[in-house]
């Protein structure tokens, strides 16, 4: 049976991850594709997860390169291009130097891989999976940003800090776009099926919620230079997955919505469901006005980003 193909879009940390992640998983082959100035780096990676695997027995194969040509007939791309946030950086201040990069990215994936299911990963989120998405003229279904995925991830990982509970157990779900006007939403969050609510007092869940907004320049401060991969890898694969497999996960993630939730023509983070169809549905629910008004204030500041990239 032919193996399913992936390929990697940046080469960095994150990609770096993401192949060692989606080897693990024998999701399928993998390319990790860099500028021919990292050619070297790419091709190092892929060598040494190949020589990794013969320890856990992963039946895949790896490259590394820096012709588009090699994604040819990809299943799943995953784009992690561009420059990394440093300190005092926001998402936006990567909008002018991303987004020549993402224009390039889009025309040689539609180029190689037209029928391909487009993960992005590159901030600022919102902006970039929107300016992929118009340049390659894909079908909504095939294009995705992973942004609430990754803020669930981090909004889970703080309340299980606080109780002591297993992660395992708490479920939760962040909306809204990939910045600090995300919206986790305390409401439907449980652990173990009980109300967040009933556990931990209302102050300290402010404070998660604060600390969920601002996680990704938490993560930046601390490294001094660069950005989080560890977490953003396993999110992007927990998506890659899904479509693969034809999970049919339910991961917010910001997708195309023409209608739901009262948005139209934007990417925004909102619970999906992904399977061998690609972004298969968006599950609507009902906000409650406060709710609803902190998505609309998110929703302002996605518009503002896309205006200034003029597509």
């Amino acid at each position: 049976m032919k193996r399913n193909k992936i390929a990697l879009i940046g080469g960095g940390q994150i990609g770096g991850n993401l192949a060692l992640l989606a080897a693990q998983k024998e999701l399928g082959d993998i390319v990790i594709f860099d500028i021919p100035q990292a050619e070297g780096m790419t091709k190092g990676k892929a060598l040494d997860i190949m020589q990794l695997r013969p320890h856990d027995g992963y039946d895949v194969n790896l490259t590394g390169s820096s012709d588009y040509a090699d994604i040819k007939d990809t299943d799943v791309v995953i784009i992690t291009a561009g420059v990394p946030r440093k300190p005092g950086m926001d998402r936006e201040d990567l909008l002018n130097i991303n987004i020549k990069i993402i224009t390039d990215v889009a025309n040689n994936v539609k180029k190689y891989a037209p029928n391909s299911f487009v993960i992005v990963l590159s901030n600022p989120l919102d902006a970039i999976v929107y300016s992929f998405y118009k340049i390659s003229k894909f079908a909504k279904n095939q294009v995705v940003g992973m942004a609430g995925a990754l803020d669930t991830s981090r909004f889970r990982t703080f309340l299980s800090m606080e109780t002591g509970y297993s992660v395992q157990d708490i479920q939760c779900i962040v909306l809204g776009g990939h910045g600090d006007t995300m919206i986790p939403i305390i409401r439907t969050a449980t652990i173990g099926g009980i109300p967040i609510a009933e556990l931990i007092p209302e102050d300290t869940l402010e404070a998660i919620v604060q600390r969920t907004r601002v996680a990704g320049g938490e993560i930046v401060k601390l490294f001094g230079n660069g950005s989080a991969y560890f977490a953003p890898a396993q999110s992007a694969i927990e998506m890659a997955e899904s479509y693969l497999l034809d999970k049919k996960r339910v991961i917010p993630c910001a997708a195309l919505c023409e209608g739901e939730f009262g948005i139209n023509g934007y990417f925004i983070g909102v619970p999906t469901v992904i399977g061998s169809g690609g972004v298969e549905k968006i599950l609507e629910f009902q906000l409650t006005e406060e709710e609803n008004s902190a998505l609309q204030n998110t929703l302002q500041h996605v518009k503002k980003t896309i205006e200034e990239i003029g597509l």
